[in-house]
């Protein structure tokens, strides 16, 4: 069996899934683009290459390497997009839960059967089919559970909207002994600096009592205010549109004082090393193209 379990964003990772960029299939079409910043890189011909891409999944996999944490990948798929990992899963406790995500990426979810075989089945679920929920919207923090959601009423026009009410309120039933907290998220199709496409775009806890935060990310600024209060001011490293546009939330915790970042992010890589934080830079600047980054490639199962 495989032991699972995930309690918040930092604590010692021992095992994850990381995607694969191996056969990612031919540059998408503009009509077959999932959001705004896939469709401004195949407008203006540079959206990635795949070697590209391999190269910089490769670089976040020496670095699990270097600190000894067991990876898992998923089974290739001919032609098929299968680096965001963390969309199609994610792990709450020992709790695995299979996201319901866009219909066409079901057999991403079918490329990581082998892994949810080894979990103990009593232990895994799937909700019902009008819960929308994805795990880049879905943040632990111990007692806390974050959920990113767009509450406008013309939700469904929005493919960029990932997680909706009854993703919630399945989480807020599935966990009684959590507190759920929703975010409601600025949605653009068009414009890729306007669009928080999950919410790990525009907030990520890190360390033991920080975070990184986008103000524009969120429809109701008192949301953003809340979080602001409960990480504390002088805690938090709020990044800019561009810097939202590049990422820079986007990172990823091995522990509460290693992450992996992306090498261009001077600025935030600065700032968390002037507070102690060990950071490991990895390029990843093409996959960013995707509008996902370093979270959004990794799942992980096992945490201390």
């Amino acid at each position: 069996m495989l032991k699972i379990n995930v309690k918040n964003e930092t604590s010692r990772l021992r095992a994850v899934v990381l995607g694969t960029a191996v056969s990612n299939g031919p540059t998408p079409k503009l009509e077959e683009a999932y959001d705004p910043k896939s469709l401004l890189h195949i407008k203006a011909g540079t959206y990635p290459l795949e070697k590209d891409m391999v190269t910089e999944m490769e670089a976040v996999a020496k670095v699990f390497e270097k600190y000894d944490v067991k990876v898992y990948r998923p089974e290739l798929i001919q032609d098929c997009n299968q680096i965001f990992a963390r969309d199609i899963a994610f792990v709450i406790d020992d709790v695995f839960v299979k996201a319901n995500i866009l219909p066409d990426r079901e057999n991403e979810l079918e490329a990581i059967q082998y892994v949810i075989d080894q979990i103990d089945p009593k232990k895994v679920i799937r909700p019902p089919e009008e819960v929308h929920i994805e795990g880049g919207d879905v943040m632990l923090w111990n007692d806390y559970i974050f959920i990113g959601t767009y509450r406008g009423e013309d939700y469904s026009d929005y493919i960029v909207a990932r997680t909706n009410k009854a993703g919630v309120d399945f989480i807020t039933e599935q966990f009684p002994n959590k507190t759920v907290k929703s975010f409601d998220l600025n949605k653009s199709q068009t414009n890729p600096h306007d669009n928080a496409l999950h919410l790990d775009c525009c907030f990520q806890p890190i360390g033991t009592n920080k975070a990184i935060l986008h103000k524009e990310g969120f429809r109701d600024e008192t949301e953003f205010e809340w979080l602001l209060d409960f990480f504390g001011k002088d805690n938090c490293f709020i990044i800019s549109k561009e810097e939202m546009f590049n990422m820079n939330s986007n990172i990823f915790s091995i522990s509460e004082d290693v992450i992996i970042s992306e090498k261009n992010f001077t600025r935030l890589n600065g700032w968390l090393r002037d507070n102690g934080f060990t950071v490991e830079e990895v390029p990843y600047a093409e996959i960013a193209k995707q509008e996902g980054l370093l979270r959004c490639s990794t799942m992980p199962l096992l945490r201390d």
